[in-house]
């Protein structure tokens, strides 16, 4: 077996045990037969050797190019949360992962015993994988712990949070850290507001603006007029570096999370909240320490001059976004000058940056109101207001001013010769090929070219839809056409933004690379250098990072998805508007119009016909009436099942 012959990457897990292995270059990817996955699971990094064409024994898979796993170089998963179940007198654990093609084999432990496993039937819980003994059907592994009984609010949510890897609770050497902050951070933070070395911004008028139920604030702006004319603004964010410090338990954890999650009753933090919520968050009035992007900008909001470096800041007003939008609004209030400079330089870079080719997305984001005992009570869509966007033109400028400061200071051979990238690369081709045509189908034309596309042409789209029954479900088709924005150490600008340069340094409470680009700001300016290995480990941590931040926000939809249908499990038949928001052999995926909650009618359910799905105009069609469902279209349908524990709705049409 020639070594150049084995190809390493991830592996892609079909239901039915099917593998499927990238190439690359444009090539048709591997099939891996069910018999050749070498009990490889969907994600595992392995090394696939070509194996010529494969042939479907049944005839129903035209012959294609397949392989066979040599070797799983490492698991994606070494643990699954799921429902244990009794099948032929084997207790198994039935994973809610749904890219799990088989059950795990419960063993039992030293904790937990055969008896007391069948007392936990129909539990969640969280299983450790051990094994996969030659000549099983699955593998087998021990319960590490019991989560709760299957349906309960506190259950679910928590088994969302460990299925993606992310613990709600801290192993004992960060609470130990984190005790002794507690103890001594206050003195500490007091003690390096003496540090004349940090810029002192105490006396200038600065406020926060964050949602209403934000519990951290990691971001302020602080402004005033300079005697030539020309206005300072500062970008504030919270110096987490001064407190968490490379190889400590506290930075080791935040590496393993590399983000916080934001179900829909709760955040699971990257860091402890003596941290995160008291001594590294910009509180109102009291003294902080913060890394600061400080920039003068003209009348026009060109930036001038540009500095970088530790500051200490003094927050006079926390504002929720609807606070400050009031204050705008009325045209008076607490520091409304402030917030009115800020409004009118945020219009200016905004337009810039649309004028540059930025995609303006906006899309609406669901936002759920529980009860006390996380019963769903009301669904609606966040509404974003000119204060939201004045925070975000803000930041924006921070991390791309950032990104090109610390992209100089690498480029020219000196100690600190590396920097993380929040980079996005252009569509694929055929993807947009793909949008192009669906949007044809809706009676939308996207300007395209060989599949390349502009961002003006893609928000021409875009406003072209605002305020149709549509609008939802083209910006979702049109989002998921894009690339991924990934972190990386090498920049290829970022498509969405219309950035050459761009990084994320305004939010290192919740995600971990903000915290490195902190360092390295630092580093630059004289502080703390980045060793030789810490730069070396930024292309491992940049692939985490990324994998870790997909995670939280697969926990934070599915958690959104779970309440939606637990919203309307009280529902069932009832009528609501819907848009047909995708078409497959199986029948049509519809989304409810207020909850924005999708499910699904079964062909079967269609209506008295036999409906053919035809592929190239997405869209099932009667074979006797020629009664057409198409994707996009407006249709009533009926709710008939809720199934809370899977996160699906069944819908079928009104009429029928």
């Amino acid at each position: 077996m020639p070594a150049q012959e084995l190809l390493e990457g991830p592996i892609t897990m079909t239901r039915k045990g099917l593998g499927f292995f990238a190439q690359g270059d444009d090539k048709e990817d591997l099939l891996i037969p069910p018999s050749q996955t070498n009990h490889a699971l969907s994600g595992d990094i392995v090394k696939v050797m070509p194996m010529g064409d494969y042939r479907d024994p049944s005839g129903r898979m035209p012959p294609r190019a397949s392989g066979k796993v040599v070797e799983i170089v490492s698991r994606a998963r070494e643990t699954f949360v799921g429902t244990l179940i009794e099948e032929n007198g084997q207790i198994l654990l039935a994973p809610d992962y749904k890219k799990m093609h088989v059950p795990v084999e419960i063993r039992p432990s030293t904790t937990l015993g055969t008896s007391n496993l069948q007392t936990k039937l129909g539990y969640k819980v969280l299983v450790r994988m051990q094994g996969w003994d030659a000549g099983r059907d699955c593998p087998w592994g021990v319960v590490e712990e019991i989560i709760g009984k299957s349906g309960d609010h506190e259950t679910e949510m928590r088994a969302l949070a460990l299925g993606q890897g992310f613990s709600p609770s801290f192993p004992p050497g960060v609470v130990a850290e984190a005790k002794r902050l507690e103890e001594h951070g206050r003195a500490l933070l007091i003690e390096e507001t003496k540090n004349s070395k940090r810029r002192d911004f105490r006396n200038v008028p600065t406020c926060t603006i964050d949602p209403f139920d934000a519990k951290d604030f990691d971001d302020a702006l602080s402004v005033q007029m300079l005697p030539d004319g020309n206005i300072e603004v500062g970008v504030h964010i919270a110096d987490v570096s001064f407190f968490v410090k490379p190889g400590n338990e506290l930075d080791r954890e935040a590496v393993e999370r590399a983000t916080s999650v934001y179900l829909v009753d709760r955040t699971i933090p990257m860091l402890p909240e003596i941290l995160s919520t008291d001594l590294c968050s910009l509180n109102p009035n009291e003294d902080r320490l913060a890394v600061s992007a400080v920039f003068t900008l003209d009348t026009d909001a060109h930036i001038v001059n540009e500095w970088f470096g530790e500051t200490i800041i003094h927050s006079d007003k926390r504002f929720t976004y609807e606070n400050a939008q009031e204050v705008l609004d009325q045209g008076d209030g607490p520091l409304h000058t402030e917030l009115a400079t800020l409004y009118e330089l945020s219009k200016k870079i905004r337009a810039r940056r649309q004028a540059k080719g930025a995609i303006e997305f906006d899309t609406a984001e669901v936002k759920i109101e529980l009860d006390a005992s996380g019963k769903p009570i009301a669904i609606r869509l966040k509404e974003r207001k000119a204060t939201n966007l004045l925070i975000e033109d803000f930041m924006l400028l921070a991390n791309e001013a950032v990104a090109k400061h610390l992209a100089k200071l690498t480029s020219n051979g000196g100690p600190h010769f590396s920097s993380l990238y929040r980079v996005h690369d252009e569509p694929d081709a055929d993807r947009i090929e793909n949008l192009a045509n669906l949007l044809r189908i809706m009676g939308y034309h996207l300007k395209s070219s060989g599949g390349k596309v502009t961002g003006g042409e893609l928000n021409a789209l875009l406003e072209s839809v605002k305020g149709k029954p549509e609008e939802y479900l083209v910006k979702t088709a049109t989002l998921r056409s894009m690339s991924k924005a990934v972190y990386t150490t090498r920049n290829i600008g970022h498509f969405g933004l219309a950035f050459e340069f761009y990084t994320h340094f305004t939010s290192p409470i919740r995600r971990y690379p903000d915290l490195v680009i902190h360092r390295l700001v630092k580093a630059h300016a004289g502080g703390d250098p980045i060793t030789p290995a810490e730069m070396q480990a930024f292309d491992k941590l940049a692939v985490h990072a990324s994998e870790r931040e997909v995670a939280a926000a697969d926990a934070e939809r599915a958690s959104i998805k779970m309440k939606q249908v637990e919203f309307l499990s009280d529902r069932i038949g009832e009528e609501f508007n819907a848009v047909i928001s995708g078409v497959t052999d199986r029948g049509l995926y519809v989304e409810e119009q207020t909850t924005h909650a999708d499910g699904m009618i079964l062909v079967r359910n269609i209506g008295d016909d036999y409906f053919e799905y035809d592929e190239k105009h997405y869209r099932l069609v009667g074979r006797r009436t020629s009664k057409s469902y198409q994707l996009g279209d407006s249709i009533r349908v009926k709710l008939v099942a809720a199934r809370i524990a899977e996160r699906e709705l069944d819908f079928v049409p009104a009429s029928a």
